[in-house]
């Protein structure tokens, strides 16, 4: 049975800590739904009732065109091991861009990594657990090295350059408001 929350608890937020992988839905008012699956070392809880991860240049932007536009966002995880449970934040989120004052308070959070593009920071308006029970066990083996290859092969000029190119407007033509 779910169970709704207004913030997390100590018990939900070390339940975070040790996921190695979450998910992100948004969706614009017209358009696509976007859900992303991530992982790396790339999501904190900021305080109980606000959480950040941070973003790294993809193929896309659609989340924070969503943002822009709208607010939403809902990020789950679920466990794959030990006892079952998927945890969903419902909330609305911003993006904080390396150009922004705020990056120089949230990116030291963060292990640097190459293709930084933005931290997505989520204000919790709803807190729900459910019970998991059908998730099957995966085992972790190790993080993908291959976003991490891709960045440092293109340099910090040519990831500007391939955010220029394909971060820039969603892929329903929504503006993501990467560029300063």
């Amino acid at each position: 049975m779910a169970k709704f929350f207004t913030e997390l608890d100590d018990s939900l937020q070390q339940f975070i800590t040790k996921q190695k992988m979450f998910f992100t839905a948004t969706a614009p008012e017209e358009g696509r739904i976007n859900l992303s699956p991530k992982g790396m070392d790339t999501f904190r809880c900021l305080n109980s009732k606000s959480v950040a991860y941070l973003n790294l240049t993809g193929s896309g932007n659609e989340t924070a065109a969503h943002l822009k536009e709208n607010g939403r966002i809902t990020v789950m995880f679920c466990s794959f091991d030990e006892a079952p449970l998927i945890l969903r934040l419902y909330g609305t989120g911003r993006s904080v861009y390396p150009h922004n004052e705020e990056w120089r308070e949230l990116s030291p959070l963060f292990e640097p990594l190459p293709g930084a593009r933005q931290i997505i920071v989520v204000d919790i308006t709803s807190v729900q657990t459910s019970c998991g029970f059908a998730v099957p066990f995966y085992e972790f083996k190790g993080e993908r090295q291959t976003l991490r290859k891709f960045a440092e092969t293109k340099g910090e000029e040519g990831m500007e350059e391939y955010r220029r190119e394909k971060n820039v407007i969603s892929i329903d033509g929504l503006p993501t408001g990467i560029l300063k």
